[in-house]
């Protein structure tokens, strides 16, 4: 029972010493501020009068104005679409220019962080800090993501035993490692426990 527990140990030392280090880490939680910040696309006060016509296939409707203009979002059995307010169209992607605009206003508030807007790629775009910024035009939502999200996110897989990027065997190694730490456990208490009755005989 001693060398079983003995081998379990050496096996357990790298998963515990990793769940240490990262339950410090969470603890702590240093840089979490800026790596999951809320990027809210900036909205102004609606000036104009809007008159908007119902549309059955419509579950819900927002409208919004950002540096862009007043928007209208419709949720319907697609989903979010954003339509044209005078049209009623469908206005599948936003313009390149339209993009750097409104991304712009919405990073202004922290430049520390997003700094310039390095490149656009269809509704994704890296700022010269290195934070990737999505932008999900049909609920007019930002999301964004840099280095510290990313060694963050990599704690998590590292303290989950998600070591391999594969979920099949993470799901192993996730359930092996529970096993082994409930069986050194309960080697633990029985040798504890024999260990008092020696003293006690």
């Amino acid at each position: 029972m001693k060398k079983l527990h003995k081998y379990l140990g050496f096996i357990m030392v790298l998963p515990f010493i990793a769940w240490a280090v990262t339950g410090v880490y969470f603890f702590i939680k240093p840089g979490y501020k800026d790596a999951y910040e809320s990027l809210p696309i900036k909205t102004y006060a609606i000036t104009d009068n809007i008159e908007l016509k119902g549309n059955v296939t419509w579950f819900e409707t927002r409208i919004m104005r950002s540096i862009l203009g007043t928007h209208l979002l419709v949720k319907n059995d697609s989903g979010w679409q954003h339509i044209d307010l005078n049209t009623l169209k469908i206005i599948e992607t936003p313009t390149k220019q339209q993009i750097e605009t409104l991304l712009k206003d919405a990073i202004a508030h922290n430049p520390q962080r997003y700094g310039n807007i390095l490149s656009i790629d269809g509704l994704n775009i890296i700022t010269d800090t290195d934070v990737r910024i999505s932008l999900n035009w049909n609920n007019m939502s930002l999301y964004q993501q840099g280095k510290d999200t990313d060694f963050i996110n990599n704690m998590y897989k590292i303290h989950y035993l998600q070591w391999t990027g594969i979920d099949s065997i993470d799901k192993i190694l996730g359930i092996i490692g529970l096993i082994f730490v409930l069986l050194l456990a309960f080697l633990g208490i029985r040798m504890s426990i024999g260990y008092k009755k020696s003293l006690f005989n």
